[in-house]
């Protein structure tokens, strides 16, 4: 479980009754986009010829830009989420990222999922001993992406839902 059982109303839209403006949800989408793109490798390792990770991570961008629907990104990234349904370690955890990317157009709080996926994907990347150091790298790596509008939101975000993200966020 990835979302709080209550919805934040800073990553609900303001036309929903929130506080989140359409271009600080933009950023969180291609924020997410950017921490699943980050380990797609390890998915595209694993499966060269499955293209519906990637597919997941360009429909938020499309989103984004207003060349796709939120629905179609929804789709496109369950579609990515199913691509990882048979897989175990890396490869599975960054296909789940890849599909929390996209539905971020869908639900705003997901961007913490793709971040919180590709840090366990990272993870599971490397031998046990280096697993943590690992981890801690990615979410710093992460950070440092993220835009001055919506960091605080989000480093906010992972002290709150840290305990129920596998506590990937203490970096």
């Amino acid at each position: 479980m990835i979302l709080p059982k209550v919805r934040d109303p800073r990553f609900v839209t303001i036309r929903r009754g929130g506080t989140l403006t359409d271009a600080d949800h933009h950023l969180l989408a291609l924020w997410a986009a950017d921490c699943a793109e980050h380990v797609l490798g390890l998915f595209e390792a694993a499966r060269p010829e499955d293209p519906r990770p990637r597919e997941a991570i360009e429909a938020a961008r499309a989103w984004v830009r207003g060349e796709l629907k939120m629905m179609q990104a929804r789709a496109a990234g369950g579609h990515a989420m199913g691509a990882a349904r048979d897989l175990r370690g890396a490869p599975r955890f960054a296909a789940y990222a890849a599909g929390q990317a996209a539905v971020v157009a869908h639900v705003a709080a997901h961007e913490l999922g793709a971040a919180a996926y590709a840090i366990k994907a990272v993870r599971a990347s490397v031998p046990k001993q280096e697993s943590e150091a690992a981890g801690r790298r990615e979410c710093r790596w992460q950070r440092d992406r993220l835009p001055e509008a919506i960091r605080e939101l989000v480093l906010d975000d992972q002290r709150l839902r840290n305990d129920i993200c596998w506590s990937v966020f203490d970096c």
